[in-house]
């Protein structure tokens, strides 16, 4: 086994570098509540994702003047490349679906390079991906060219967003190996948490540049592209992995007796997606991800046909002042504030719970809890319950968010920690069918409602109670899970030869696992937490502040 990593090592030899993994290595006074920072200080970049929607109206009128034209008249192909038509919404959105498929090809196609590579390297790339992609689709948006914002925000972004989610995750679980579910929890709280920091601040930059720039569209992307790319740097360069056989002073590992849902060894990548187990737990995530998704994509507009002038106490919408519409838009689109809010600490709240709980007994949690809320919706809307329907879309979109913040720690449970940065790209491809399937489903399905004539207030039935089925299938899915065959687990040569492509020594002598990350806090992780927990609070704040428009 020795003579397999000393073989493996010094291949690699000579090739350090700033970006390399080896150079990541914790040293004895390092921390590793330093590293929750470093993964938020991406996630709440990458995470502008659910905030992009500020830009889709602006876009469509980047040509001013009453007597602009449509692109629609010229088609999708058409407004690629033209620069005397304004896009539409329609065309402008396809973005938002290219960087989210992108981010689960991406995951997917490179989970096991950053295995290997370190997450210092992945991140740095994801920065300059997702940051520069922002700055080439502003220069898109500047000489009106759509498939340049195509290329910079969505392919090139959606690559950044893919490297940038999937990052953090393996580094945490090996840090945190006593609380996996909180560790990642606070990662993945970032992405939910992003759009609460960057959407208002998107505004904000377009309403300042807007009367130099048409609209003030291009100039915003390219400054939130380069607070991106520097932010997401200083998080990459914060990375520090810990060395093989590290574990915090006075945790002992639980005892594996081959029945336990969380295993002490380790499944390799080419096997782990062949196994049952992969395709339940893709299954649970796909199904809990469409059931939230198609809530979200469809938030405020369901709050307005349910409950129309009730939003403000008005029995009818017949009759309403322009003051008393605005004011029911504005209770919508507070729901929206809740939805990000709640999205976001959901992620960190049933993540730790977890750890106490057991990832499969959360999951069942949130399937049962689920079925039942999304069954009682269509009965809120009936009966006028407004502060129900509200509070049980809260709650689910917590467990939305949750679902995405659990799945790291329980696929470490169940294939070790080994290589579960890359399992977990390979179990985004989920994600990607869930944002196609939920929005598809819930907007073709509430369209065939109205075209059968059924009330504004009921067209959504259907689909709720779909929900609660679609829930079911995830029910049954977590229940099949079982700890995997002992022919899948790596035999102790393939774990060293893994552990050795990730060079840990080739730069000197390897670090001393027993006293690795033993220093303390100090003003350094001080500094950390506020340059990430600052500006989520304020997020935090202004989401709070626009859902207080609903009371």
């Amino acid at each position: 086994m020795a003579s397999v990593a000393t073989d493996v090592a010094s291949r690699g030899a000579g090739n350090a570098g700033l970006l390399s993994r080896d150079r990541t290595v914790a040293g004895p006074n390092f921390n590793r509540w330093l590293v929750p920072p470093a993964a938020l200080a991406i996630h709440l970049c990458i995470g502008m994702a659910y905030g992009f929607s500020v830009f889709w109206l602006p876009m469509s009128k980047l040509l001013g003047g009453s007597g602009a034209l449509s692109c629609n008249a010229i088609g999708f192909f058409g407004a690629l490349t033209s620069t005397s038509c304004n896009w539409s919404v329609a065309q402008v959105t396809h973005i938002f679906e290219t960087f989210i498929a992108m981010l689960g090809i991406s995951a997917f196609l490179w989970g096991g390079w950053l295995e290997h590579a370190g997450p210092r390297k992945a991140g740095f790339i994801a920065a300059l991906c997702w940051g520069g992609g922002l700055i080439l689709g502003g220069i898109g948006v500047s000489i009106h060219q759509l498939w340049l914002v195509y290329l910079g925000c969505g392919f090139i972004g959606g690559i950044g967003q893919g490297l940038g989610y999937i990052t953090p995750v393996s580094t945490l679980i090996k840090w945190f190996p006593d609380r996996r579910g909180m560790a990642t929890g606070f990662a993945i709280m970032g992405y939910g948490g992003g759009a609460m920091i960057g959407a208002p601040l998107a505004v904000a930059l377009m309403k300042h540049f807007g009367a130099g720039s048409p609209q003030g569209v291009a100039p915003t992307l390219m400054v939130m592209g380069v607070i991106y790319l520097l932010a997401m740097s200083a998080g990459a360069f914060g990375f520090r992995v810990p060395p093989n056989g590290w574990h915090p002073a006075g945790w002992t590992p639980p005892a594996d007796d081959g029945k336990s849902m969380k295993t002490r060894r380790h499944v390799h990548l080419g096997r782990a997606w062949k196994t049952p187990q992969f395709w339940l737990i893709w299954g649970v995530l796909c199904l809990n991800v469409t059931a939230g998704i198609a809530v979200i994509s469809m938030a405020s507009p369901m709050l307005q046909d349910v409950f129309g002038a009730k939003l403000i106490g008005v029995d009818s919408i017949t009759a309403l002042s322009a003051t008393q519409k605005a004011a029911i838009v504005a209770a919508a689109a507070g729901l929206v504030g809740l939805i990000s809010l709640f999205n976001s600490l959901g992620r960190l709240f049933w993540a730790a719970l977890s750890d106490y709980l057991g990832r499969k007994r959360t999951y069942l949690t949130f399937f049962v809890l689920g079925i039942i809320l999304y069954v009682l919706l269509p009965t809120w809307g009936h009966l006028g319950m407004a502060g129900m329907f509200v509070a049980s879309i809260c709650i689910i979109l917590t467990m939305y968010g949750g679902g995405f913040s659990t799945i790291p720690a329980y696929l470490s449970d169940i294939f070790g920690t080994q290589m579960v940065g890359a399992i977990h790209g390979r179990l985004l491809t989920a994600w990607s069918v869930a944002g196609i399937v939920g929005p598809f489903l819930i907007a073709a399905i509430r369209q065939a409602q109205i075209a059968a004539g059924v009330a504004h207030d009921r067209i959504y039935d259907i689909t709720l109670y779909l929900m609660a089925v679609l829930l079911l299938g995830g029910l049954l899915c977590n229940a099949l899970v079982k700890p995997v065959k002992e022919s899948v687990y790596m035999t102790d040569e393939e774990l060293a030869r893994e552990q050795a492509l990730q060079h840990e020594a080739q730069g000197g002598a390897a670090v001393d696992a027993a006293t690795a990350a033993r220093g303390a806090f100090g003003g350094v992780g001080i500094l950390a937490w506020l340059a990430v927990g600052v500006p989520f609070l304020i997020g935090l704040y202004i989401a709070i502040e626009k859902a207080a428009a609903l009371f």
